[in-house]
């Protein structure tokens, strides 16, 4: 993708963002992407520029993370040829699973994967809808690691870079690239 055609589709992405305030406390103001996803042509060329990072970066598999990343992530790893692994919130995967537990802002959570969903040799890409603090990401990250697999990158459609997540997951990430489609 050409420079001209990244940035038309970031601003067609953010033109299809759209801002709800006070949700879901008062002084936040939530990133509601549903109608970039109810717009084929902005969903479809997301879809595209996540696929085009899982390929360029070598991925095998792709990590979704619960839940908006579900949606983002099934369709790019179908489109680069890659399989698909959801992270959880604890207690929804039936099976043996991996846990690895981490930070909130008032208190603890915990995310987990299938254990024989990921393997030594896999090059795992995240895909999620939004980086803010990093806590997920970074679990997810240490979880990947975990299961033997590698980190091919992290993506992600919506970086607020106020909440300065980049900081504390690009200690984790090592060599591996974060890719944000858009910043704010």
């Amino acid at each position: 993708m050409t420079a001209v055609e990244q940035e038309a589709l970031k601003d067609l992405l953010l033109a299809r963002i759209r801002d709800v305030p006070d949700y879901p406390k008062p002084g936040v103001l939530f990133k509601d992407i549903t109608p970039l996803l109810a717009d084929p042509v902005a969903f479809g060329g997301l879809t595209e520029a996540l696929a085009e990072l899982c390929v360029r970066h070598g991925a095998t598999k792709v990590v979704g993370l619960e839940a908006r990343g579900f949606i983002l992530a099934a369709p790019a790893a179908l489109r680069a040829g890659v399989g698909f692994v959801p992270v959880r919130k604890a207690g929804k995967l039936p099976g043996a699973t991996l846990a690895q537990a981490y930070e909130l802002e008032y208190g603890t959570a915990e995310i987990e994967v299938h254990a024989e969903d990921l393997a030594p040799g896999d090059r795992v890409m995240i895909i999620d809808d939004v980086l803010a603090t990093g806590g997920t990401a970074e679990a997810s990250l240490e979880l990947i690691r975990r299961a033997g697999a590698g980190v091919a990158g992290l993506a992600v459609l919506l970086e607020l870079g106020f909440l300065s997540g980049r900081d504390r997951v690009l200690p984790v990430l090592g060599e591996a690239p974060l890719e944000a489609l858009i910043t704010v």
